[in-house]
């Protein structure tokens, strides 16, 4: 395996985006991923909300905004390509007040939804908000964000795979050890005893990104943070795939088909450790009950656990890293991955290739962290 334009490390959502429109661009690609217990991509809960995004500054609202538009594109893109169904609905989302003890948060959340996207999001009544969410308890306010979508990460990303495979790119199964460099520019990677040879090299490796970067004398600043999420069934299923996600200052509530619902997320810094725990379960559904009573009577399904990579800075990491030619980065997206993880695998791809990105990336650049 070798004579390779680019080689990407790490097959979840961002790094299958980042091949798939590396190929778009024309570049030969090849894809390494170890696929690790705990791959964030797995777990997430599928959210696709840029709307009621309460970000303090205003390039990663720009960035998930221009994220939320993308998926509209992307999905049509990948239905082109005969791509099996990534699960994106769009649904909606109802953001709740929980009283007293979230004012500030509900308000400031408010108030920023209605500045970017007054033009969309509005405020209804909790008569309104229970006829759309039918278990809805009792709650003191409510916005809606109609735009609001949700996507399967797994799906999505077996769409992408599917996508990329059809431009050519190859696809090896395995732990990448080590980036190989020769004068100070990356060559291609190694894979146990394997080279892999290429002109240029984009770690997508989520939570695992700091194994391969530091070796390298870069700082990625990035860890795990574990997020558990609760899947339940409700006894009467009608009507759930049509009813919009409950978004809070402390969980969220996302249905899905069936009766299906996914109640999260926990975030918690423990590293690599991707247990279920009694603690983290029982806070999910201890805050969710009482936003939705008629949780208490829901069959328990399964618990998924994902690391999200977080930076630093709670910033993505996105582009060229400084000090190492043709090395580049595509992560640090925390909580955010599922919504940001096309989107960026698009811009990373389109820098890669020489192309002007359209989007600033200046204030994700790595060399903020250096």
């Amino acid at each position: 395996m070798s004579g390779f334009d680019v080689v990407v490390v790490g097959g979840g959502l961002v790094g299958a985006a980042c091949a798939f429109e590396l190929a778009g661009e024309g570049a030969h690609v090849a894809l390494c991923d170890a696929h690790h217990p705990g791959r964030a991509t797995d777990a997430g809960a599928g959210i696709l909300s840029p709307e009621t995004l309460a970000w303090p500054e205003p390039p990663m609202l720009d960035l998930a905004d221009l994220a939320g538009a993308h998926y509209r594109t992307l999905v049509q893109e990948l239905a082109d390509l005969g791509a099996p169904d990534p699960g994106y609905a769009v649904c909606g989302s109802l953001y709740l007040s929980l009283g007293d003890a979230d004012a500030a948060h509900y308000a400031q959340t408010r108030g920023v939804a209605l500045e970017r996207h007054g033009d969309v999001v509005r405020d209804v009544s909790i008569d309104d908000a229970r006829r759309r969410f039918p278990i809805l308890g009792e709650v003191p306010a409510a916005f809606l964000n109609p735009r609001a979508a949700r996507i399967d990460g797994r799906a999505v990303t077996a769409a992408l795979e599917h996508g990329a495979r059809l431009r050519g790119v190859v696809w090896r199964a395995g732990q990448v050890t080590s980036v190989d460099l020769d004068a100070g520019r990356a060559r291609g990677v190694r894979v146990g005893d394997e080279a892999i040879a290429s002109d240029a090299v984009v770690i997508a490796g989520g939570a695992w990104t700091r194994e391969l970067a530091e070796p390298l004398g870069v700082r990625a600043g990035v860890r795990p943070f574990r997020g558990q999420i609760v899947h339940v069934a409700l006894a009467t299923q009608a009507g759930t795939a049509e009813w919009p996600i409950l978004q809070s200052s402390s969980s969220y509530v996302v249905p899905w088909p069936e009766g299906r619902l996914a109640i999260g997320a926990t975030f918690e810094d423990v590293g690599f450790d991707v247990r279920p725990t009694v603690g983290g379960i029982g806070g999910l559904l201890s805050d969710a009950v009482p936003v939705a009573p008629a949780l208490a009577d829901a069959t328990f399904l399964e618990v998924r656990v994902g690391l999200r990579p977080v930076s630093d800075d709670l910033l993505p990491i996105l582009g060229p890293v400084p000090g190492v030619e043709g090395l580049y980065l595509d992560t640090g997206h925390g909580p955010e991955g599922l919504l940001l993880g096309p989107f960026s695998g698009r811009l990373i791809a389109r820098v890669v290739c020489g192309r002007e990105p359209g989007f600033d990336l200046g204030p994700f650049s790595p060399a903020r962290l250096a």
